[in-house]
């Protein structure tokens, strides 16, 4: 993974969309992939495998370019193209979800659970978190970094928000402002 930590606590199918990068793409190997699992272990139900393969980040990596087309469309009020919703469509059937039923001593209980292999399990789950997103109606909120060379895009909880992240670009922008009041000539 790239020197540049992703971004992280925007709605997961965002947080998969900011893996791209404009210093480059943070899901490249199976390693990166891991470490990106990682950083959203708590939102993601399966824990992060030991193993995976370049099929599992294909997988991720197509479910991230859906999401990030179909957004682009949907925040301004355009219509997606089917292509991207049906391919997100068929990344969930890919990995359909069961909720496995057991007797727990006093009860039963259920258990979310998926078949297929690690990468198509999480790209199932990206997928469904991508089709939460772009139903929701705050999906026209979200909004691209307003940093020159940042293309990340965020859901504002303060309608005065700016940029991706006050420490990444907030505070490279500052400073440039500074200096370039503040310069001698």
């Amino acid at each position: 993974m790239s020197e540049l930590a992703p971004l992280t606590g925007e709605p997961l199918a965002l947080d998969l969309v900011n893996t791209r990068q404009t210093a480059g793409d943070l899901l490249v190997t199976p390693a990166d992939l891991r470490t990106w699992w990682a950083l959203e272990a708590d939102r993601v139900p399966d824990e992060v495998p030991q193993e995976l393969t370049e099929a599992d980040v294909a997988a991720v990596r197509a479910v991230r370019e859906h999401t990030a087309r179909a957004l682009d469309h949907v925040r301004r009020g355009a219509e997606p193209s089917t292509a991207d919703l049906e391919a997100l469509n068929q990344a969930q059937r890919a990995a359909p979800a069961i909720d496995e039923l057991a007797w727990n001593g006093s009860a039963v209980v259920t258990t979310r659970r998926r078949d297929g292999s690690p990468g198509r399990r999480l790209a199932a789950h990206l997928a469904e978190a991508a089709a939460e997103l772009l139903t929701d109606p705050a999906v026209t909120g979200i909004r691209k970094c307003e940093a020159d060379d940042c293309v990340m895009l965020f859901l504002p909880t303060h309608p005065r928000r700016r940029w991706c992240s006050a420490t990444r670009c907030g505070n490279r922008i500052r400073v440039a402002r500074h200096y370039r009041r503040h310069r001698t000539d």
